[in-house]
């Protein structure tokens, strides 16, 4: 469907409108990009000092951005249209809902 879907690949770093990194792409799924656990900034904010990993993105969660949030790919990078604030904060919401095994 999405033409952006087919040029992201693993291991593109994402980068917000404002030139924040948000992750690293682990996979697109549908019309989402995974992102890398290991590249999770809440949960390494969360594990350094409150202990609320168990709600949102836990611990090193997987996290995920839509595809409709994506204003180009260039080289290995995935630009996105919103600021860095507003992805991680997309990123957090669903991968707290959605943050199961995906059907794509």
């Amino acid at each position: 469907m999405n033409n952006m879907a087919e040029k992201i690949r693993e291991r593109m770093s994402v980068v917000a409108a404002d030139g924040t990194h948000v992750g690293t792409v682990d996979q697109v799924e549908g019309d989402r990009i995974k992102l890398t656990r290991s590249d999770n900034p809440t949960a390494s904010q969360n594990m350094a000092g409150a202990s609320q990993t168990m709600a949102g993105s836990s611990q090193g969660g997987h996290r995920y951005l839509p595809i409709s949030s994506v204003a180009s790919v260039d080289g290995d990078t995935v630009r996105l249209s919103t600021s860095g604030a507003e992805a991680q904060q997309s990123a957090g919401a669903q991968g707290s809902t959605q943050g199961g095994p995906s059907r794509a």
